[in-house]
């Protein structure tokens, strides 16, 4: 079983939203999934795997700046701020946190609605109380 998880975080990397897509999905279904929900933001930082001329029109519809490196597949290069892009590693803390606790990193809960209500009870615990 296998499941990719999607976040989007405040600038201090804490998780604001979630959601839990399959492992063999595209980055974009979780993208998509999260578009709607997103709070009033200046900039997005994202990795490779969010590199879409959609995605990239679908934020600049809603008034963000968009700092995600262009796919290595790409023809055209994409110019991204590589100083703001170092600050990505929040959100990868945030993951590697989350996965502190036993649950979440071994993955006890073979229902996705399950392991997904423990990766919030996580990011509530760790992160907002």
């Amino acid at each position: 079983m296998n499941t990719k998880l999607h976040a989007v975080t405040d600038a201090k990397g804490r998780p604001i939203r979630f959601f839990m897509s399959a492992g063999q999905v595209s980055d974009y279904t979780g993208a998509a999934a999260l578009l709607d929900g997103l709070p009033k933001a200046d900039w997005i930082l994202g990795d490779r795997g969010y590199d879409a001329d959609w995605l990239r029109e679908a934020f600049k519809d809603k008034g963000i700046e968009v700092c995600i490196p262009g796919r290595k597949s790409r023809k055209k290069t994409v110019k991204y701020d590589k100083r703001r892009y170092k600050r990505r590693n929040r959100i990868e803390i945030m993951f590697g946190r989350l996965k502190d606790w036993r649950r979440v990193a071994t993955r006890y809960d073979r229902c996705p609605e399950t392991f997904l209500s423990a990766i919030a009870l996580a990011a509530t615990v760790l992160f907002w109380l």
